[in-house]
């Protein structure tokens, strides 16, 4: 006969609210065959013993989990927190590259300002230079007209004087010297001969005057130095007659001219005083 092996059957777990005892879980226990007798009793038990040894170790090693009733909330928080450092990661890292561009656009708008600083001033000299560019066309255009009305007036004046030495002077110059010829008179120089003369008259006189120019104040002086001079002699003058001999003035004159007075008889100044001092002690005695 053969002997039917069956599985051990699981075992059930109830779950058990909070707050109320624990019962005993039931038991359920296997039919066995009562038809057919077993033909090797001893394999049999040895077989059943080790799967009973083994199923007391395990139910004694691991206890059974008691199931809680807020696990989904748990595990729906253990999801948020987890996403939610995910997104905080990403987060710093855009808001690192958000600070490092935001330097970097600090940077280019100063140096933005600063060359837009540089520009107006480039601006304000280019308008400055433009200005002086346009007066200094302006200037050259005006030395354009007036050099073109010069070569005009100097080509009318070179006609003029052609016409008229070629024309009624030379009928004049041909007359003069036939009449100063017949009275035994020398014939007057030619047109180059005066113009030459009346050149280096001209010369000589720019030539004389650029000194005399140069030195004009000092040759004459002033109308400044006039009072200076009507005061030193009325000065002279009233020292001369107000002045009274003195004990020893004799000898004094003798020796040589008077106090203040050279030679000549102009009153000399002292060396170190006022002008006029001498004279106004002289009269205040």
């Amino acid at each position: 006969m053969s002997v039917l092996h069956r599985p051990p059957q699981p075992q059930y777990v109830h779950y058990t609210p909070p707050g109320q005892p624990h019962s005993a879980p039931p038991t359920t226990v296997s039919p066995q065959d009562t038809q057919h007798a077993p033909a090797n009793a001893a394999p049999k038990q040895a077989v059943v013993r080790p799967q009973n040894a083994a199923a007391g170790t395990s139910s004694t090693a691991t206890q059974p989990v008691v199931a809680k009733g807020n696990w989904t909330k748990d595990l729906v928080q253990l999801a948020k927190t987890a996403e939610l450092k995910k997104h905080a990661l990403t987060l710093q890292l855009h808001t690192a590259h958000i600070l490092s561009a935001h330097a970097s656009l600090e940077q280019k708008n100063r140096a933005i300002q600063d060359i837009r600083e540089q520009r107006n001033k480039l601006e304000s000299e280019r308008a400055r230079l433009i200005e002086c560019l346009s007066q200094v066309n302006e200037d050259r255009n005006q030395a354009d007209l007036l050099e073109s009305s010069l070569d005009r007036e100097r080509l009318a004046l070179q006609n003029k004087i052609g016409a008229l030495s070629a024309g009624e002077y030379a009928a004049a110059k041909a007359d003069v010297d036939r009449l100063r010829a017949e009275l035994g008179q020398p014939p007057l120089p030619g047109l180059q001969e005066t113009l030459d003369g009346k050149g280096a008259g001209y010369l000589a006189e720019r030539r004389t005057a650029g000194p005399a120019s140069n030195n004009g104040p000092a040759s004459n002086p002033p109308q400044s130095q006039a009072p200076a001079e009507k005061k030193r002699k009325r000065a002279n003058a009233n020292g001369s007659g107000n002045a009274s001999p003195a004990p020893g003035a004799g000898a004094a004159a003798g020796a040589g001219p008077s106090n203040g007075v050279d030679e000549r008889g102009q009153a000399k100044r002292p060396r170190g005083r006022p002008r006029g001092s001498r004279n106004r002690g002289a009269a205040g005695g």
